[in-house]
C-alpha cells in the first residue's frame, strides 16, 4: 500500500516512526490522520455501532472483487462526528496488480452534482439569487421554449417519456407553460436535455475543446423541452446543473472551478478534489480495468458541475461531514442547518420514481435523492437520509437522523456491492 495518511493501530495509535507507512493495512478500528486538520476518529463502539459488525463491509467488498465485478473500492463511515471505518479494497490498477491506496483518485461523473447544489445554495442564503428566478433572468436565451409533443392527438399534447433518438416520432412544438426555473433545474423537472422526445429532436451543438460554461450554455436554450416544466421527474444528466453553475459564475462574477474551490474544496480541506487532475498526481488515478483510455483527458476549460470532478474518498468524506454537521466543518459554516435541510427535502412530491420508474417511497432534493419512506422504498437509509452517487459506481451520503456519513467509491457500477455496502452500515448501527 502507499503512503497516505492514516495509520491505523489495535488498541492505540501507531506512530509513523513505529511502522512503516508501507506496510499498514487500512481498517478497523482506530483511525489516526496525520494531517492538522485531520477529520476526528473514534472506536466504532464509542459513537453507537460495532466494530465487529462494520467488518462485514470488508467481507462483501471482496466476495465482488473475488467475483470479477469490481476491481476494487474504498469504503468510509463516520458517526456523531467521528470517523469510525476506512478501509481499501482490492486494485487500483489491475494490469500492473497495484493495490488499492487510501489516496486513490477516482472519476466522480454525477456524484459531482451535490457540489452544484451546495454551491448554489450559498447564493441563496446571500441574497443574490432565489430558487424560483426563472433562468432567463441570468442567461436571456431561455426566455422563450418549446416542448416536444406527438403529433397525433392533435387535440393533445403527449410528451412521451422515453422515445427512440436516432428515429423520434412524427412531432409538433408548443410553447411552454412557464419559463424553466433553477428549481426545476436542481431537481430534474425542467424538460431540458433529460432523454425524451424534445431531446431527440434537438440539434446539439458540438462542443470545441476551448469551451466553457460561458460559450456554451446560452446555446442549451435552443435544446426543444421534453415536457412541461414541473410537470415530471427526468434526469438531466449532463445539461441542467452546468446551467445553473453558469449562473453561479454570473452572480459570483467568479469561473465555477474556482467559486468551488475557494468557497467549498479549501474551507473543508478538499486537497485532492480536481476538475484536471494535476500531473503531480495522475499516479494515484484508478486505472479503470477494461475501458480504454480512462485517464487520457487532456485538461478542459468547460467546468461541468453535471459530471466533471476527479476526487477521494477522504474527500468526500468531508464534504458528507460538513452536511451532517448542519452546514459546519472545522469551524467553518458554509451553509445553515436550515438550508442543508432545504437541500436535503423532497421538493418534488411524488414526481420522483428513479431511473425504473417505478420507485416508490423516494422524494428529490436539490441536486440529491432523498429517503421519504424507507420501508416502501427498500432503502437502507433512515428517512430523511439523502445523497446521490456517480456512473462509475461512487455513492455517497448523508443521514440527519442516524447523524451518519458514508462513502463508496467504485469503478465498476455494480448494484449488489452499492447495496450491500449500505446494508452493512445501516447493521452496524447498534444506538
Amino acid at each position: 500500500m502507499s503512503k497516505f495518511w492514516f495509520l491505523i493501530g489495535l488498541g492505540g495509535c501507531v506512530s509513523a516512526s513505529a511502522v512503516e507507512q508501507d506496510d499498514l493495512l487500512v481498517s478497523n478500528p482506530l483511525i489516526q490522520l496525520e494531517r492538522s486538520d485531520a477529520l476526528p476518529t473514534a472506536r466504532a463502539e464509542d459513537v453507537g455501532m460495532s466494530s465487529k459488525r462494520l467488518r462485514r463491509i470488508s467481507t462483501a467488498m471482496q466476495r465482488h472483487i473475488d467475483s470479477g465485478r469490481i476491481q476494487g473500492a474504498i469504503t468510509a463511515v463516520a458517526r456523531r462526528g467521528k470517523v469510525v471505518h476506512f478501509e481499501t479494497h482490492g486494485l487500483m490498477d489491475v494490469e500492473n496488480h497495484r493495490t488499492m491506496e487510501a489516496g486513490a483518485i477516482f472519476r466522480m461523473a454525477s456524484s459531482t452534482k451535490p457540489i452544484l447544489g451546495v454551491a448554489t445554495l450559498m447564493l441563496v442564503e446571500e441574497g443574490l439569487l432565489r430558487p424560483h428566478d426563472p433562468v432567463s433572468k441570468y442567461i436571456p436565451e431561455f426566455k422563450e421554449m418549446y416542448v416536444a409533443v406527438l403529433n397525433e392527438p392533435q387535440d393533445h399534447d403527449v410528451s412521451p417519456v422515453r422515445v427512440n433518438r436516432r428515429d423520434p416520432p412524427a412531432h409538433r412544438l408548443v410553447p411552454a407553460n412557464r419559463e424553466i426555473t433553477i428549481h426545476d433545474l436542481l431537481t430534474h423537472t425542467s424538460g431540458l436535455a433529460s432523454g425524451g422526445l424534445g431531446n431527440a429532436v434537438s440539434k446539439r451543438p458540438r462542443r470545441d475543446s476551448n469551451a466553457t460554461l460561458a460559450s456554451e450554455v446560452p446555446k442549451y436554450a435552443k435544446y426543444i423541452l421534453d415536457f412541461q416544466p414541473g410537470s415530471r421527474w427526468s434526469y438531466s444528466p449532463g445539461v441542467g446543473l452546468n446551467v445553473v453553475a453558469r449562473i453561479v459564475e454570473i452572480v459570483s462574477d467568479t469561473p465555477f472551478n474556482s467559486f468551488v474551490r475557494n468557497r467549498i474544496f479549501e474551507p473543508l480541506g478538499m486537497q485532492d478534489t480536481h476538475f484536471n487532475v494535476p500531473d503531480r498526481k495522475s499516479s494515484r488515478r484508478v486505472v479503470i480495468q477494461n475501458r480504454t483510455n480512462s485517464l487520457r483527458r487532456p485538461p478542459t476549460t468547460f467546468f461541468s458541475a453535471s459530471g466533471g470532478l476527479s476526487s477521494t474518498a477522504e474527500d468526500y468524506l468531508r464534504f458528507e461531514q460538513m452536511l451532517v454537521g448542519g452546514g459546519r466543518l472545522f469551524g467553518r459554516q458554509l451553509l445553515s442547518p436550515r438550508t442543508v435541510r432545504i437541500l436535503g427535502s423532497n421538493h418534488v412530491g411524488d414526481l420522483y420514481r428513479s431511473f425504473s420508474r417505478t420507485q416508490n417511497g423516494m422524494g428529490f432534493g436539490y441536486t440529491v435523492a432523498v429517503v421519504v419512506d424507507p420501508i416502501i422504498a427498500g432503502s437502507r437509509r433512515s428517512a430523511g437520509a439523502f445523497g446521490w452517487g456517480g456512473a462509475f459506481g461512487t455513492q455517497s451520503w448523508t443521514d440527519p437522523v442516524e447523524q451518519l456519513a458514508a462513502v463508496l467509491m467504485l469503478q465498476q457500477p455494480y448494484r449488489p456491492a452499492q447495496y450491500d455496502f449500505g446494508n452493512a452500515v445501516q447493521q452496524a448501527i447498534i444506538d
